[in-house]
């Protein structure tokens, strides 16, 4: 198989793909569609890595569109839920030293937590796998309180804790962000660490994602990508995101670079991060979530001709993807600061390169 970086000439016909295509000739297909694309149509970064090699990255749109400045490769992106994935190799890192165990309720490590139930009955799996029956607490509250006094990862609990179970642990799929807080507190008292702390000794770090940051909401960082917010295509104009933010938390809103998450996983699939079993454990689907399966913190799609690894993040002016196709070694980055409607904008970007990539017809 040719390398991802060939160039030959590009395959696509007035309003449809050709299909079937060579492997050389569908990655000419996606590197010619995404040397056209262009703002608005798409603002953010694309990069495309077979194996190790980097063989497409492109910056578009702007980073602060009210004073034309451009995004580029350097610029940082809110990842959102990608946070998620980041979060779970940081818990599974602690299940590899034998200070938890996945399958052994909560209270034993968080025995002050205040929910009795939550206590007694959800365990690290449930809380990975969004099957603890703890709710997603980004709802309307959320959206409009006031923020800035959510600094650490305890002052979220209020947001969740009291709440009772949607279900009983185990039995049932439901997109959780309080899962993910629960196991940045189980991070924090196990370590005796502030989760930021760990996160960038024993994930950042060994991963060489210099560029990965808590930004408080209402820090200037330069080379930040302002987000930018159509309410998912309800309204016609853009509007600054910045009021829909808090700083990151175990469930989301990490900053990166595209290079950065490029080398996250790298080295998460090289078994650097965690080990190998478990890194295998995490792929693998153990649960059937919306669209697609489910692994600790990872989604696992197997609707293609390849199974697709990697996850979503999608926010109020924040949209982006982490993909890695098993059979070509194909990774893909895509990050955007701008949200758009369903087959739009980063949405209609993903779907091009794994239609492609799985052989598969696609209007264009």
């Amino acid at each position: 198989m040719k390398k991802l970086c060939a160039i030959l000439i590009p395959l696509i016909l007035t309003g449809q793909l050709v299909y079937p295509q060579t492997e050389s000739e569908k990655r000419q297909t996606i590197f010619s569609y995404l040397n056209g694309l262009a703002y608005p149509e798409f603002s953010g970064v694309i990069l495309l890595a077979q194996r190790d090699s980097v063989c497409f990255k492109k910056a578009y749109g702007y980073a602060v569109i009210e004073d034309n400045v451009e995004n580029n490769f350097n610029t940082l992106f809110n990842t959102a839920s990608i946070t998620k994935t980041m979060t779970a190799v940081a818990t599974l890192q602690l299940v590899d030293k034998g200070l938890l165990d996945l399958d052994i309720p909560i209270g034993r490590y968080l025995p002050k937590y205040p929910n009795q139930t939550v206590q007694d009955s959800v365990t690290a799996h449930h809380l990975l796998t969004h099957t603890s029956g703890l709710n997603n607490f980004l709802v309307d509250d959320f959206k409009t309180m006031g923020k800035l006094k959510l600094k650490t990862t305890k002052d979220y609990l209020p947001l969740f804790s009291s709440e009772s179970l949607l279900f009983s642990p185990g039995t049932q799929y439901s997109y959780s962000a309080a899962g993910y807080i629960v196991l940045g507190l189980l991070i924090e008292e196990i370590t005796g660490k502030d989760f930021h702390k760990y996160m960038n000794e024993n994930v950042f770090k060994p991963a060489e994602m210099y560029n990965t940051f808590a930004l408080p909401i209402d820090s200037i960082i330069k080379n930040k990508a302002s987000g930018y917010t159509s309410y998912f295509g309800e309204i016609n104009h853009l509007s600054k995101n910045d009021s829909f933010l808090s700083k990151a938390n175990p469930a989301g809103f990490y900053y990166t670079t595209a290079e950065n998450l490029l080398k996250f996983f790298n080295t998460l699939k090289k078994y650097q991060l965690i080990s190998k079993d478990l890194t295998s454990k995490m792929m693998s689907p153990l649960v059937k979530g919306y669209y697609t399966n489910y692994g600790y913190g990872i989604s696992v799609d197997k609707r293609f001709d390849q199974t697709i690894v990697g996850h979503t993040g999608g926010w109020y002016g924040v949209q982006c993807e982490l993909m890695y196709f098993e059979d070509d070694e194909i990774t893909a980055v895509i990050l955007s600061n701008i949200d758009t409607e369903e087959g739009k904008g980063m949405n209609r970007v993903s779907n091009f390169i794994k239609h492609v990539l799985a052989n598969k017809p696609m209007m264009n």
